[in-house]
């Protein structure tokens, strides 16, 4: 038979599992609960999301909670976080899960992560521009980059907020007024972009989309979405009445999502998706994998503009190879001109923000 002290070990533990905190004793024979929590993580990157409340973040974290190279996963939020904390924290897998409540654990939340994923903001609703959203997130994206800069300028941000066209200049103007800028580490998730055209394009060819690759470049709004259908993989044609249909589709994939939600709310569950294969796409290169490529909107030389989304590498340090266009029919070349000029005043609305 087990003692008297084994036995109260035991009921103990149970209890700091099935317990709220404040239902908890002090003493050194009752494990809290937060201690149970940080015990027995996997070997990985520490993943830090902004935002892990929102409809983006919480399918996001749970998709995290479940990637191997995730060791520990810290959930920031201003509202719920909490709740969405404890909830996640019940999954049966490695990641250690921490959360952390309003600005003041904003710094907690982020010392020493490797990768930081933002999806913090306000939705996209019915009738709203990209541009509407610009003065809310412009503010939350400017606050939560100085605390990058201050507690992990090393970590790689993978940064979703919208408009992701504006948002990335803000966030590299935040960097460089810290002192802390690296292009490298700054990368503009576009990846929902590529996945709804392969899944589109897939349709049309009727293949599985898996087995579609179709680089998107430009930025991540209306006409500056352009994909290359060009350089789809497997190599196909489109008759030029596919090729308009697919174009303006993809382009208008979040629009479509929006109209369909009918006011209840914007791309969450899809984008969420994304930018799970985009962040572990991001670990692998920290891992030191060979051969990972995403899109990816970045400091870029490709374009006279000072940001562009195309192929990236990612290793070490981010995203460590920008790749060229390649080779574009007419179609392309001339909505690549339409796209780079509205993406002009995009970044430069971004840039302004913080310089003004």
């Amino acid at each position: 038979m087990e003692s008297s002290a084994e036995a109260t070990q035991r009921i103990a533990r149970i209890s700091a599992h099935l317990l709220p905190p404040n239902f908890q004793m002090e003493g050194s024979s009752i494990l809290r609960r937060a201690d149970c929590r940080t015990k027995g993580g996997a070997p990985g990157f520490k993943v830090a999301i902004l935002g892990a409340a929102g409809g983006i973040g919480q399918p996001l974290a749970m998709l995290m909670k479940m990637n191997p190279l995730v060791s520990v996963l810290h959930l920031y939020d201003v509202v719920n976080a909490p709740g969405v904390t404890a909830d996640i924290s019940h999954m049966d897998t490695g990641a250690v899960v921490r959360g952390f409540l309003g600005q003041p654990q904003l710094e907690n939340a982020l010392t020493g992560m490797d990768l930081v994923i933002i999806p913090a903001g306000v939705p996209r609703k019915p009738g709203m521009t990209r541009d509407d959203l610009f003065n809310i997130n412009a503010g939350i994206v400017r606050i939560l980059c100085e605390g990058i800069a201050k507690c992990c300028p090393k970590a790689i941000v993978n940064l979703i907020s919208n408009p992701v066209n504006s948002t990335v200049p803000i966030a590299a103007e935040v960097f460089k007024k810290a002192g802390m800028y690296d292009p490298k580490r700054l990368l503009g998730v576009t990846t929902l972009d590529v996945v709804r055209a392969n899944t589109f394009v897939a349709e049309v060819l009727g293949l599985d989309p898996r087995q579609v690759d179709v680089p998107v470049v430009g930025g991540h709004a209306g006409v500056t979405i352009l994909p290359l259908l060009s350089q789809v993989k497997p190599p196909c044609s489109f008759t030029p009445e596919e090729i308009e249909y697919l174009t303006k589709r993809i382009q208008d994939g979040g629009t479509e999502v929006v109209q369909a939600k009918a006011g209840t709310g914007s791309a969450t569950l899809s984008m969420a998706y994304a930018a799970v294969k985009f962040a572990d796409a991001c670990l692998r290169g920290l891992r030191g994998d060979a051969g990972v490529v995403e899109c990816a909107f970045v400091a870029s030389e490709v374009t006279e503009l000072p940001f562009f989304a195309t192929k990236v590498r990612l290793g070490r340090n981010g995203a460590e190879e920008v790749y060229q266009l390649g080779p574009l029919n007419e179609y392309e070349r001339i909505r690549l001109e339409k796209a780079k000029k509205e993406l002009e005043a995009s970044i430069q609305k971004g840039v302004s923000f913080i310089r003004k």
